[in-house]
């Protein structure tokens, strides 16, 4: 049973979410931007290599064409995103344990945290959608040295010039796909493993710098190990000129797994899970730290 040390407040839970989806953009993004290329790359020719030869490869040349402000190419737009995103992420969590609990000091179960997480999955789809179909145009056309979109409005305003709000969340359904079972996880696993590292007769808003980071980033890596299959298919759909998928992820599916194989599902896994551990960690230690200061200053919101 996972134990809550104090009533759940979903508005704090909306301000903490926040600050540590920030920090999770500024640790994670490089490697994001590793992966998306990764995702995204054109299957080679006949007798020719592929543009990149693995996670490494891609880094390398990355930084060699770009240097480090390449890592971070599109990062204007989840940084613009991802206040809200995660604010209202956790606020979905928050909102979904409390409408479990019949009395503040109800104990959750993990198949409850699970529920609430897939919750906050739901939440965050409106602000995600969009912002991770302009930050993987971004990242990728720096890749093929083609400069279509001076920056993230720049892209939303062709986007939507092209083919109106529709052309801007291309990719929904695929980020649903993506975000409401791996949420659960994400979600469950960080409350199972802060129960499970909190030593006997402590409480749990007393761990150690070093076991939250443990737990959110191992969170991170049971998110992602759900997530990378949709998300490859959400990085192709959200990508693909217009037309191309006239069925949506369906013909997306068929493709990959046509040309390249049920492998090609897990395109960009090195990369993924290289940086779910240091920004999940990151992000549930933003988390944290800022949930402890709104406690501080605002004990009864």
């Amino acid at each position: 049973m996972a134990k809550q040390v104090q009533p759940i407040s979903p508005v704090k839970n909306f301000f903490a979410g926040g600050f540590g989806g920030v920090c999770l953009v500024f640790v994670g993004h490089p490697l994001d931007t590793i992966k998306v290329r990764l995702q995204t790359q054109p299957k080679p020719q006949p007798g020719q290599a592929p543009l990149y030869s693995g996670t490494l490869d891609c880094f390398r040349k990355t930084l060699l064409r770009e240097g480090v402000r390449g890592l971070y190419k599109g990062m204007a737009a989840p940084i613009i995103g991802v206040t809200p995103m995660f604010a209202v992420c956790f606020f979905g969590f928050g909102l979904g344990k409390k409408l479990q609990q019949r009395k503040p000091d109800d104990i959750l179960t993990y198949p409850q945290l699970f529920a609430a997480g897939m919750l906050s999955g739901v939440f965050t789809t409106a602000i995600m959608a969009p912002g991770e179909r302009i930050k993987c145009l971004l990242q990728i056309q720096a890749a093929t040295g083609e400069t279509k979109y001076s920056g993230p409005l720049d892209c939303a305003k062709q986007l939507y010039r092209e083919a109106g709000v529709r052309g801007v969340y291309k990719g929904t359904v695929l980020t649903l796909m993506r975000d409401v079972p791996a949420s659960g996880m994400y979600f469950m696993t960080y409350e199972w493993l802060k129960n499970i590292l909190t030593p006997e007769g402590k409480s749990v808003s007393d761990l150690s710098v070093p076991r939250i980071l443990f737990a959110g980033g191992l969170a991170g890596i049971f998110n992602w190990a759900v997530a990378i299959p949709p998300d490859v298919l959400k990085s192709r759909f959200q990508t693909a000129p217009a037309g191309k998928y006239p069925n949506g992820f369906r013909d997306v599916l068929r493709e990959l797994i046509r040309e390249e194989g049920v492998a090609s599902l897990y395109k960009g896994f090195t990369a993924v899970m290289i940086r779910a551990f240091p920004a999940n960690a990151a992000c549930f230690l933003g988390f944290e730290v800022a949930m402890k200061f709104l406690n501080w200053i605002a004990p009864g919101l």
